[in-house]
């Protein structure tokens, strides 16, 4: 591989070459292809490694092509014709595509766990057999030496990257599957799951999971003493979220698919969870809400048929513990709205003391809807009848000119807000940005939750320039019309080729 500047990390090296390679494929159809080979690499090289530690006790009795070898050390069995070594000394010839969708096969004949799961799509036509052994070459230096060890948690990283790539790179298509990173983050940071069920019933690629994962092995806490369930109803998105998990070392056993989704098939109807962190699609109107109308879930009011964003809260806290805390993105309009029952529904939660904070987000934070976005807090057995109200519109910073996403430190002092709040320690109410509001106050505002209604405006600094802003407007203006002119350059020279083909 070509040698980069020293600051840029292996993920983004690996994106660049890879994107190189992808020529005439949609991102869609691309990203089973290179998030199938790295975790192909990711089972082979945990494999390997204990195949030559099986190999040199081989005169003690130790056999390294025993499965049950592997099985007692969560480590997936791959047979000899799926093995990277195979794979690699195979990658120039023109039936490569045809060998790895072998291999894909025969990996989840020897794993229970990974039927069904692993993409079979390396034969096809649009896939030309010289970048899918340029891909196979590339992929393969992800490890570096001997350091096995450090190379599957270089794999987690890429992997992880990766799905955010093609999620930006698919835009609309992309938010389905996942949720961007730094919302995650600020999700789990202010739920701490250290210890319990975690439970998200419509997954995606699994990021919440990894994330809770993650926090815990950060703050030194024991990983075995969380245990995650999770439902989703996309198939192609549950083998993403099978693979996420799989390649982080995480029990997926309790992550289930069914095409009927977590309203009309519930696939953990017993479990109550500790927590609950979630990034249901936003104002879904075909839920078959009408299908449900008498539901057991529906303790609070039955939502409307059109929209399922009240489903989707009720769903929460049916599946809730009674000391639980559950923690979800859903569209800002579900703070307000007053139609179809949603009012009485929102009026029913506040009055029950389930609703602990409310954040706003900034636009642009999402990859498939420009709609304004709420994070809700609810957890049950409280102890105050106060509700925190946080204002974030304001912070983040962009990425690209249509996304936006929280730094480390945004999230950092957003949760920290929080928690003070909550353990009553150096809480203070911050104008235009946080507000803890008594329910009477609430009740003033009828039940509206919207956070800039309680934490006012912000104090305005008396030394702003407006003519340095202007013309830094200016200046983003024309910079935009210039990106506008060269995509409008570029449609015009691909359909002039697609004229010329014809």
């Amino acid at each position: 591989m070509a040698k980069v500047k020293q600051e840029e990390s292996i993920e983004k090296q690996l994106w660049k070459a890879a994107d190189k390679l992808r020529k005439n494929i949609d991102a869609t159809e691309y990203k089973h292809v290179v998030m199938g080979l790295v975790f192909l690499k990711y089972i082979s090289d945990s494999f390997e490694e204990l195949y030559n530690s099986l190999k040199a006790e081989e005169d003690m009795g130790a056999d390294p092509e025993d499965r049950d070898e592997y099985k007692a050390e969560n480590v997936f069995f791959v047979p000899p014709t799926a093995r990277w070594l195979f794979l690699l000394s195979n990658a120039k010839l023109p039936n490569i595509g045809k060998i790895v969708d072998e291999a894909m096969d025969a990996i989840e004949k020897e794993n229970n766990s990974l039927k069904g799961v692993l993409p079979k799509v390396f034969a096809r036509d649009n896939l030309d057999s010289k970048s899918l052994g340029g891909l196979i070459d590339l992929i393969g230096n992800i490890a570096f030496g001997d350091a096995k060890a450090r190379s599957a948690d270089v794999l987690g990283h890429v992997f992880e990257y990766f799905l955010g790539e093609f999620a930006l790179a698919e835009g609309k298509q992309g938010g389905q599957f996942y949720t961007p990173k730094s919302v995650v983050e600020l999700l789990v940071k202010m739920l701490e799951p250290y210890k319990g069920r975690v439970f998200d019933p419509c997954c995606g690629s699994g990021g919440m999971f990894v994330q809770s994962e993650k926090f815990v092995t950060e703050h030194q806490g024991k990983i075995n003493d969380i245990s995650i369930y999770g439902q989703e109803s996309n198939q192609t998105t549950w083998r993403l979220a099978k693979m996420n998990l799989a390649i982080r070392g995480i029990d997926s056993s309790q992550v289930k698919w069914n095409n009927e989704g977590s309203f009309l098939n519930d696939a953990h109807k017993d479990l109550k969870a500790d927590f609950i962190i979630a990034n249901p699609p936003f104002n879904v109107s075909d839920w078959s809400g009408d299908l449900l109308r008498n539901d057991g879930r529906w303790k609070y009011g039955t939502p409307p048929e059109g929209n399922a964003n009240y489903g989707w809260i009720q769903h929460f806290l049916y599946h809730l513990a009674p000391t639980g805390i559950a923690g979800f993105v859903l569209a800002k309009g579900s703070l307000t709205s007053n139609t179809s029952n949603e009012g009485s529904i929102r009026k029913a939660l506040i009055e029950a003391n389930l609703i602990d904070c409310i954040v706003n987000l900034p636009a642009k934070l999402f990859l498939n809807t420009q709609i304004p976005a709420s994070i809700w807090f609810m957890k049950r057995g409280r102890k105050t009848k106060n509700i925190l109200f946080i204002d974030s519109r304001n912070m983040g910073e962009l990425i690209n000119r249509r996304t936006k996403e929280f730094s480390s430190d945004d999230t950092d002092y957003i949760s920290s807000v929080y928690h003070n709040w909550k353990n009553n320690k150096e809480y203070e109410d911050i104008k235009g940005f946080c507000k803890s509001a008594s329910l009477d106050e609430v009740r003033e505002l009828n039940y509206v939750l919207t956070p800039g209604r309680y934490v006012g405006l912000e104090v305005i600094d008396d030394e702003f320039d407006f003519k340095e802003r202007f013309t830094s407007l200016q200046q983003e203006l024309k910079e935009q019309m210039k990106e506008e002119q060269q995509l409008n350059q570029r449609i015009d020279e691909n359909l002039a080729k697609v004229i010329i083909d014809e």
